[in-house]
């Protein structure tokens, strides 16, 4: 089976050729008037400086990371890290560094260019928009397969690796660094964007009573920046680490199992048939020109449905391919499993639209909540929020229950050596399968993601450049379901992240296992497992405050400093001055370099220093405690953060007094509060989640060789 893998590389050129395609049409767009190109150019140069200076700032971490890597690896022989691991870490965080800036640089160029197509017709603006979105989503693909294959290649035939289990092992490090890639870029851009975005709504619209992206104000360039280097560059680091890492973790489940490299070729196909089929459902995506939020949320749905149900479709007669002659496999049982992951990641975007978007009631209730003032549409908000976790937590319950059995899982799970039995193992692939299952058709969903920074980009530029009051309107309602769509992605992301750190925990558990000869008692009732989850559930916490404390100071400078500009230039309030935009963007920049940095470093020490402390059994509760307490609240911060924007919306449309009344001031308060909820420290949280299990795993050796209990 091995010699299949190919198609990996097949499957990266697919999707590559096609986010060129897609490239080039937004080119040839219009980019506007000469003041459009001018805002364009003001905001493309400021999302460029602050990721080359991000990058800067990253580059001696990760110097720093590799040659602390390279230093256990070939002291120790090999055996407490793998001579590959330091080099595995450094491709992983390029690869997701490089997700992110193409996603970045396509959208900056495609600004403008869907607010010149708004003015022409919605659905010429929605599909600038959302081609930008596709180059976004088909890049994060086509880098992901292109990673997973060429590892795979370098070590079965470069080095001549002949142990399925050795290469499973190996490549699910590779992890590492994609997932500390991915959460700098989604911390530093989520508290750039937010920092920007809160300090621009609390003076300008709240204070001055100006419409949001008013040239007069001094933030606006800082806010549209934000939105790139924060919304499309962070989001695209974070998914491609999601992609990969549901595919790497179940190459090391297909090991342990005994399925060897069948087991490793399925999750591969997976992917490759996903893309096809997310190319088929994006050509769906059309409205006419008298849409409304209803028929915009209809038409994304019926391409990303449209795509999960082709998936499926196909997912049958690989499954069957794969392992119709492997003894003793129920091969529909491992279909049946994918099945569950891709059925459950669209029930997790249905309540994911339901709980946040206006078109249904949560949302439109909570818009109701300001009419009574301040209080109550906050208190509103966190409510929704907690109150939606509910479906997500209960369908990937059912999801891994399904999974589980249906590929061959029983009860009994241990045997009397404390080693997992083989039932068990392929119970656990049947989960990690279900992973790659969810996010076989990324290249769509994360289109429809990533379209919605760029509608909102294309708005701002609508208000600053003077267009028609029409073109906002039209820019606004696919930045309205931009919303939604981003809070679905993170939705994906958080319940993949869910199924594929159980399968990256067990791992841990069977490398630790290899690594020592020491019987280990896992169960909740030792007390190192114990206090490892309360260790665990106490990082989701701390790491969720000093991001969001992250935001609080990064956007205290900001109003302090837009303030000062009111005061102290004469003129911009009446237009006759112009605002000092840099000054802002260079505070949202500074501040974001500066807060990224501790989230980060905390997310490797944390486990490291409990492994050295509480050993294996600790850091295994440890990993339970952050992907529990991670799951829940991830859930909740995203969907409150987007119902508040939502709602914001739902009033600013005319509703409840409209803009400039007082539920719409109290809608911008619970909006802002929002901010850092849905885009800093809710979206980072399945990120911590998967670089917690993989730094855990990469350190296991020295865990192993070192502790205290």
């Amino acid at each position: 089976m091995e010699s299949l893998f190919w198609i990996g590389f097949v499957g990266a050129a697919m999707a590559g050729i096609y986010a060129l395609i897609q490239a080039k049409k937004v080119m040839t767009f219009s980019e506007g008037t000469e003041r459009m190109q001018q805002i364009a150019g003001a905001i493309r140069e400021g999302a460029n400086a602050y990721l080359q200076r991000q990058y800067k700032t990253v580059l001696p971490v990760f110097a720093a990371v590799f040659v602390i890597l390279m230093a256990i690896a070939f002291a120790s022989g090999g055996d407490m890290l793998s001579k590959f691991t330091p080099f595995a870490f450094l491709t992983g965080g390029v690869w997701s560094l490089l997700a992110g800036f193409i996603g970045m640089k396509i959208a900056t160029h495609a600004n403008s260019r869907t607010a010149q197509a708004a003015s022409e017709g919605l659905n010429r603006g929605l599909r600038v928009a959302f081609s930008a979105g596709s180059v976004m989503g088909f890049t994060v693909v086509a880098l992901g397969i292109l990673d997973v294959t060429l590892w795979f290649f370098l070590l079965r035939y470069g080095f001549g690796i002949q142990d399925p289990v050795q290469i499973g092992n190996i490549m699910v490090m590779n992890g590492m660094g994609a997932s500390f890639m991915a959460l700098f870029a989604r911390v530093g851009g989520g508290i750039y964007t937010k920092a920007a975005d809160v300090g621009a709504d609390l003076v300008g619209k709240v204070e001055k009573k100006i419409p949001e992206d008013d040239p007069r104000n001094p933030a606006t360039i800082a806010d549209n920046v934000g939105d790139n280097v924060g919304d499309v560059a962070g989001m695209g680091a974070d998914l491609y680490e999601s992609y990969v890492g549901s595919i790497l973790a179940t190459f090391a489940l297909s090991a342990i199992g005994g399925y060897g490299f069948s087991g490793m070729l399925l999750p591969l196909l997976l992917a490759v048939s996903g893309i096809l089929c997310s190319i088929l459902g994006s050509q769906l995506v059309r409205v006419r020109e008298d849409a409304n939020q209803m028929t915009l949320l209809k038409t994304l749905r019926t391409g990303t449905y449209t795509a999960a149900i082709l998936s499926a479709v196909l997912a049958l007669p690989l499954t069957y391919f794969i392992f119709k002659d492997v003894e003793g496999v129920r091969w529909s049982g491992i279909y049946i499993a994918i099945l569950c992951g891709m059925v459950s990641g669209c029930l997790i975007g249905f309540f994911t639209e339901y709980f946040t978007s206006e078109s249904y009631r949560p949302t439109r209730d909570l818009a109701a909540t300001s009419q009574t003032g301040y209080a109550t549409i906050v208190i509103g908000g966190i409510s929704l929020g907690m109150e939606s976790a509910l479906t997500s937590i209960l369908i990937v319950c059912a999801a891994v229950l399904l999974s589980y059995y249906c590929s061959g899982g029983t009860n009994e799970i241990v045997d009397a050596n404390g080693h997992f039995l083989q039932s068990f193992n392929r119970g656990l692939y049947g989960i990690g399968i279900a992973g790659v299952g969810m996010l076989s058709t990324l290249g769509i969903t994360l289109a429809t993601d990533a379209y919605g920074p760029v509608a909102d980009n294309a708005g701002g530029i609508a208000q600053m450049a003077g267009m028609d009051p029409e073109v906002r309107n039209r820019t606004d309602a696919l930045d309205s379901l931009g919303n939604t769509t981003a809070a679905t992605g993170k939705g994906f992301a958080i319940g993949s992240a869910s199924l594929t750190s159980l399968a990256l925990l067990v791992s841990y558990v069977n490398i630790i296992q290899q690594k020592t000869d020491a019987v280990l008692n896992f169960s909740i009732i030792n007390p190192t497992v114990l206090i490892g989850m309360f260790i665990g559930a106490m990082l989701v916490f701390v790491f969720a405050a000093v991001t969001m404390n992250g935001v609080e100071r990064a956007a205290q400078r900001v109003v302090v400093e837009v303030r000062r500009q009111f005061a102290e230039i004469p003129g911009i309030l009446e237009g006759t001055a112009t605002p000092e935009y840099a000054k802002c963007v260079s505070i949202c920049t500074h501040g974001a370099l500066k807060e990224m940095v501790v989230p980060a470093v905390m997310a490797v020490i944390v486990p490291i220093a409990t492994g050295m402390i509480l050993g294996p059994t600790g850091v295994v509760g440890l990993l339970a405690g952050v992907s529990v307490a991670g799951f829940a609240v991830s859930v909740f911060m995203s969907n409150a953060g987007g119902a508040w924007d939502n709602a914001k919306k739902y009033i600013e449309e005319g509703h409840f007094g409209g803009k400039g009344s007082k539920p719409h001031k109290a809608s911008v308060v619970g909006d802002t509060i929002g901010d850092p909820f849905k885009d800093t420290s809710g979206p980072s949280l399945n990120i911590l989640i998967k670089l917690c299990a993989t730094v855990s795993i990469v350190f296991s050796g020295l865990v192993a060789v070192f502790h205290l209990l």
